[in-house]
């Protein structure tokens, strides 16, 4: 894990409120729905101004920590959200410090894993802390780059 600076982006997509115990419950769960619908082929054809090819993951919203409720948006990057698509939001997301982990292989287990070290450096009070701002996942060819805001260092 390695910290960068994560620039600034907007992201237009379609949103949903959740928690990672919701996720693991039968039947409460709702990123696979959300998921489904942003897999449909030609599902972001027609917002405008696409920065690239790529589904972005935005987790935002943070009611705590991990445990806590959050808002997940799955979307493209665009370069401005001057017209929104009916039933989409736009969320804009700040430029921040972010540990850059990579997940590659079958998914979405290769994801899974890599936000389980997420976790594991959280609840060991790894350095640096996560701030539970906002959270990106770039998912592309190769796989998914993820961005997870931490605290900026004091060095």
């Amino acid at each position: 894990m390695i910290v960068v600076d994560r620039p600034e982006m907007i992201v237009v997509g379609h949103a949903v409120r959740t928690s990672n115990a919701d996720e693991m419950e039968a039947g409460k769960g709702r990123l696979g729905a959300l998921w489904a619908r942003a897999g449909v082929p030609g599902a972001f054809a027609h917002v405008p101004g696409r920065v690239d090819e790529n589904v972005y993951a935005v987790l935002t919203d943070y009611e705590s920590d991990h445990h806590g409720a959050y808002t997940q948006i799955v979307g493209v990057a665009v370069r401005t959200a001057a017209a929104l698509p009916e039933g989409m939001v736009a969320v804009r997301v700040p430029r921040s410090q972010a540990l850059r982990l990579e997940a590659r292989g079958p998914m979405p287990g290769a994801l899974q894993e890599t936000w389980q070290r997420v976790w594991e450096h959280t609840e060991s009070g790894g350095a640096p802390p996560r701030a539970f701002t906002t959270d990106v996942e770039i998912h592309h060819p190769a796989g998914v780059d993820l961005y997870v805001a931490v605290f900026p260092s004091m060095g």
